[in-house]
Formats: structure tokens, C-alpha cells, sequence
């Protein structure tokens, strides 16, 4: 059975990457955007794909619980935290160009994979400009904005399955569909994407981009930390109209907040926690349903332990 704080996971994570890229009791709250969630008994930051091969191993080997945490923009984690190791790919981060394709490792933020393009007049990717998610998190959810999306643009992925092994694998391999893959079903994780690009200007490119980032900052409230978007689209639905249509901007749940800028977001307005935000989603949820006979499906994956009682 797994111990919390076990020194000897502790000795060889480090041997494994160094001791520097591996914080035991880590408060995960200091890696989301919504600035929730309790401790990561080991936080790991490993710096090239042969060390997380390693650690895949390592943890399959030992039955330590493993989790992926990605740039912590689409995600709520629990006040209870996370068992186990935490692993954290953003020391890779690299980007390149090759020919017509730009090569971008999982730690990169999928908007500085957008000014990449923008910098080589790259066009395809200016939908993602304002996505906050890192490269692997964009790819595990489809990540979308502005009518396009991951899938239109990614040509293949670099992987490491449940057993440590180095895949690679073309886009369709990956089901890509609205919010959605099967990198977590698989038990994937991204370590690199290539995506196919054309011939642009710099000029068109950059006005688009800047129109997106003009529309995104003016209407979505982006001076409180947030997950994004809480909720995928209903079929033949807005859901932050439903919401606003029922009277939900505004409401609150100790610190967690429905936006009054933008009704598909939910803030952490005054050092919400966790189970504040989860619970007013649920209230979102509850109302909505009431209201509209209208199910809000959640985009945003929630992970991690409720708290000791």
C-alpha cells in the first residue's frame, strides 16, 4: 500500500530527474487557474521523455497512484488534493518548425504555439490565441475557440502508454470529437504534437489573432481567476445564455462567484474553496435543468480527494 511522503519514492523520483523537479507536499492550488486544491504528496517536473518513461514505470512497479497535471487551466482539483505523484511537463516546452509543420512539446502553452505560428506566417492556428491550456492539455480535450479546434490542425502525437512505452500516433488514432479524446481512456500521456499549418500573411493572421484577443479580454472576465468556459455546448444551446437566462449571474457560494461579465464562467472572486466552486456548479447544474429541462454537461474535469471531515 502506497504511504504518504514515503522517503524512498521520494529517493527514487529524485534519482530519476533530480531532486530540484521533485516537491513532496506540494499545495496544488499554486498550479491552477482557479487557484484551488489541497497537496500532491510528490510533485514532479521531469525534463526529458526517457524521465517519464521512468516514472510511468516507476509507478506501475510500486502501485503509486499517478496523475497528470497540465497547465491547470481546465481543471478543479479537490481541497483534499491528490494522492501519489503529480507530473508536470511544462520543463517541455519546446517549439520548432519543420517545413510546413510546427513541432510543439506538451508543456508548451498551446497560445505560445499561436505567436510561434504568427512569428513564421504560419496560418491555422489562430482559433487557440487566447486558450490559457498548455500543448498536451489542448490535445487531451480537443481544445476549441472561436469555430475551430485541435483536430483541425493536428497531424500526430508523441505518447507514453500505461506501461512506460513511446508511441506515436497519427491524429485520427486519437478520436478526437467536441471536448474530447481518448488520450485518458488509453491512459496516455502527450509529450509532443506536430500540427499542419499553410502559407499565410503576417498581417491577416496578426488582425485575426487581435480581433479574437479583443473579443476574448472584453467580454470574458479574465481579471479573476477562473477554469474558462465550466460547461460544454448544448445541442441547439449557449450555455452561458441558459444560465443568464436563469438569473444565476451573480450568484454565490461563499468565495466562488457566477460571473457577471460572462455567464458561462464561474470566479473565484474572494479565496473560494474547492468545494465552494463545485457546489455552485452543481447549483448551476440543478437550476438549468429546473429551469430549461436543459442538462449542462461540465467541460472542466474535476479531480482529486474531498477533504477530511
Amino acid at each position: 500500500m502506497f504511504v504518504i511522503n514515503d522517503r524512498h519514492t521520494y529517493e527514487q523520483l529524485a534519482a530519476i530527474t533530480s531532486p530540484e523537479n521533485v516537491l513532496m507536499d506540494e499545495e496544488l492550488y499554486r498550479h491552477t487557474y482557479t487557484q484551488l486544491g489541497g497537496r500532491a504528496d510528490f510533485y514532479v517536473t521531469p525534463e526529458t521523455y526517457e524521465q517519464v518513461q521512468a516514472i510511468v514505470k516507476l509507478a506501475l512497479n510500486e502501485a503509486i497512484p499517478f496523475t497528470m497535471l497540465g497547465n491547470g487551466s481546465n481543471l478543479i482539483i479537490k481541497d483534499g488534493g491528490i494522492r501519489g505523484i503529480i507530473l508536470n511537463l511544462g520543463r517541455l516546452a519546446a517549439i520548432h518548425k519543420d517545413g510546413m509543420h510546427i513541432v510543439a512539446q506538451s508543456g508548451a502553452r498551446i497560445i505560445d504555439v499561436s505567436q510561434f505560428a504568427l512569428s513564421h506566417t504560419l496560418t491555422g492556428l489562430e482559433f487557440a490565441c487566447g486558450i490559457p491550456g498548455s500543448v498536451g492539455g489542448a490535445l487531451f480535450m480537443n481544445a476549441g475557440a472561436y469555430h475551430g479546434e485541435i483536430k483541425d490542425v493536428l497531424k500526430s502525437a508523441v505518447v507514453v502508454d500505461r506501461e512506460g512505452n513511446l508511441l506515436v500516433l497519427d491524429a485520427a488514432d486519437l478520436d478526437l470529437a467536441y471536448r474530447s479524446s481518448n488520450i485518458p481512456a488509453n491512459g496516455y500521456i502527450v509529450l509532443e504534437a506536430t500540427f499542419v499549418m499553410q502559407a499565410g500573411e503576417y498581417p491577416a493572421i496578426k488582425t485575426v489573432m487581435d480581433d479574437l484577443t479583443h473579443r476574448r479580454e472584453s467580454k470574458q472576465p479574465l481579471e479573476y481567476p477562473s477554469c474558462g468556459s465550466v460547461f460544454k455546448r448544448p445541442p441547439g444551446y449557449f450555455a452561458g445564455k441558459l444560465i443568464q437566462d436563469s438569473h444565476l449571474q451573480g450568484r454565490q457560494i461563499g468565495g466562488a462567484q457566477v460571473s457577471l461579465k460572462h455567464a458561462g464562467f464561474i470566479i473565484n472572486r474572494n479565496g473560494a474553496s474547492a468545494t465552494e466552486y463545485i457546489d455552485l456548479i452543481h447549483s448551476v447544474q440543478a437550476t438549468v435543468k429546473q429551469t430549461f429541462d436543459v442538462t449542462l454537461e461540465r467541460e472542466v474535469k474535476i479531480i482529486g480527494e474531498d477533504p477530511l471531515t
